[in-house]
């Protein structure tokens, strides 16, 4: 009789990790897209439209990896049942990529051509990120309280 070892596998650590590492950039790159753009309809100084054309872009570059790990949690794992919030969340950050994708190109314009188009794009990017980070916050919070009780 051999006595090997049985090696059980467990959930990797690593890819929660990455996507909470990851997570947060985006939204802090789209809000400053958002504060850029506003900056940029008030004063007119290129120099605020054309950062503001590089932050969503950045974002947009960054929110990949995190995209592909929610991708993969929510619709093509099966370990663990999937929270209807997680389902919420992913719907509202595609939406979000979606409007950052149609302001990158929106920056893309010449000049002042970009205003109004760019703080409406980028206020719909802010506000379906921020909705999805508060459920998913109020979501963990439900979470530690059941496995607290």
């Amino acid at each position: 009789m051999s006595t090997t070892p049985t090696v059980t596998r467990h959930p990797s650590r690593i890819t929660p990790a990455i996507f909470e590492l990851l997570n947060p950039i985006p939204y802090g790159l789209f809000v400053g897209t958002l504060i850029f753009d506003i900056t940029y309809m008030s004063t007119r100084n290129v120099f605020w439209g054309k950062g503001a054309a590089w932050l969503v872009t950045a974002g947009l570059i960054i929110a990949i990896i995190p995209r592909l790990l929610n991708l993969a949690h929510v619709w093509l794992q099966r370990r663990r049942a999937v929270s209807r919030i997680e389902r919420v969340d992913f719907w509202l950050n595609l939406l979000a990529i979606v409007a950052a994708v149609i302001n990158a190109f929106v920056h893309s314009r010449d000049a002042y051509a970009m205003v109004p188009d760019n703080v409406i794009l980028s206020v719909i990017t802010v506000v379906l990120l921020s909705i999805a980070h508060v459920a998913m916050a109020v979501n963990r919070l439900n979470l530690a309280e059941v496995a607290h009780e």
